[in-house]
């Protein structure tokens, strides 16, 4: 079954592939669309437009990065993060699973750092890798897994 991973960003929403045969997870995309576009439904929109592109009518694995403070505790990030999850599971039809998303950006961040690209070239892939991050730990450590949000048709 393949897994998709989310980042959600305000203005950018990164979107990661992988499976557990592999074990790889790899970015495919990066949504430019702001959060508060629409009340959010044109980003709810376009990520089940992309995730349908990647997997079509199968099943898949849903991930979404929850936003976690280093001390452990949710914040109002969170809270937003878990509303936009139940929208997206309803208009997915499949369950969300919530990730431990600390430290991803960073992650992000450090294996561009090695790239040639320009500092454009980064902002626009950030997301999308660190999508991949929120995944790679997830394949790695399933116990990053945080919460599920179940899919209510």
């Amino acid at each position: 079954m393949r897994i998709v991973a989310i980042d959600l960003g305000d203005k950018r929403t990164g979107i990661a592939l992988g499976d557990r045969i592999t074990m790889i997870a790899s970015p495919v995309a990066c949504i430019e669309v702001p959060i508060t576009e629409n009340g959010g439904q044109r980003l709810i929109d376009a990520i089940v437009k992309e995730i349908r592109g990647l997997i079509g009518t199968d099943r898949a694995e849903v991930l979404l990065g929850l936003p976690i403070n280093m001390d452990g505790t949710e914040s109002p990030r969170s809270k937003s993060a878990r509303a936009f999850g139940q929208r997206i599971a309803e208009a997915l039809g499949l369950d969300v699973v919530l990730v431990d998303e600390r430290r991803t950006s960073v992650a992000a961040d450090a294996r561009m750092a090695q790239t040639g690209l320009t500092h454009k070239q980064k902002k626009l892939r950030r997301d999308a890798i660190a999508a991949s991050a929120i995944l790679q730990v997830y394949l790695d450590s399933p116990e990053t897994a945080i919460d599920t949000i179940q899919c209510n048709p």
